[in-house]
């Protein structure tokens, strides 16, 4: 019986360092996989500030990448919320959510029926 028990044990200790073991690498292809969409969404913020800067003179021009500006802050915001934590994360997430709103603001002011 004690024989038996020693194996069951065994058994219970060398699923529980196989399941460890799983959720390690599972955990270090997720970190790998936020670090790479960190950077894409950096990239992106990047070009969403550039897209706004050419936005040209004309009011349909400016609706149209104002409503694309919000989709990018709204992608890249989760991308934050899921990946970064602490103070990167709080200071991240205010920036492209205070834009989200601002430039919600300036469709829902200046865009009507365009």
């Amino acid at each position: 019986m004690a024989e038996r028990n020693r194996h069951g044990i065994a058994r219970i200790a060398v699923i529980g360092l196989m399941t460890m073991a799983a959720v390690s690498a599972a955990r270090a292809e997720g970190d790998a996989a936020c670090a790479r969409d960190v950077l894409v969404a950096n990239s992106m913020q990047r070009q969403a500030g550039e897209q706004l800067e050419s936005a040209g003179d004309d009011q349909a021009s400016q609706c149209r990448v104002w409503r694309r500006h919000i989709d990018t802050m709204r992608r890249i915001a989760g991308v934050y919320g899921r990946c970064l934590s602490g103070p990167d994360r709080k200071e991240k997430l205010a920036q492209t959510q205070g834009q989200e709103i601002e430039f919600s603001g300036l469709v829902r002011n200046q865009c009507k029926g365009l």
